[in-house]
């Protein structure tokens, strides 16, 4: 039997006392929210607060889980949770070549790699959660 490999990730719509949406801009993807590969022993939770830091210099508490996202032919399960900064600065990273809070329209027109708009959507609107999409 060929053990399953899937790739697990966790990526954080954090929204600030002005109601404003972090931002980074990565270089392959442009515009995006915080996120990345959950690490071995790692929960997705704990990802998503270290990846949002890592990529963006602001540090989050999480208010809610989202949902998930799975590529199926892809193997990757993409989770999602609504935070608050609680700390730090949005910063250039290694990581992010831009980083900002942004009102959402504004956000959600610059946001334009694939589904990644419509994620921060889903995030956006509770009355969906918890949200399973496959595609």
């Amino acid at each position: 039997m060929i053990t399953p490999k899937h790739i697990v990730s966790a990526a954080a719509i954090v929204l600030n006392e002005n109601n404003e949406i972090l931002l980074i801009k990565g270089p392959r993807r442009g515009w995006e929210m915080p996120g990345g590969q959950v690490e071995e022993g790692e929960s997705i939770r704990s990802a998503a607060i270290r990846e949002t830091k890592e990529e963006s210099g602001v540090d989050i508490e999480i208010i809610t889980f989202c949902g998930i996202y799975q590529n199926v032919s892809g193997c990757i399960c993409n989770t999602l949770f609504l935070a608050r900064p609680v700390g730090g600065e949005p910063a250039v990273t290694e990581e992010a070549l831009e980083v900002g809070y942004f009102k959402i329209e504004e956000a959600l027109h610059m946001v334009t790699w694939k589904n990644f708009r419509e994620r921060i959507e889903k995030c956006l609107d509770t009355s969906t959660h918890p949200f399973y999409i496959e595609f």
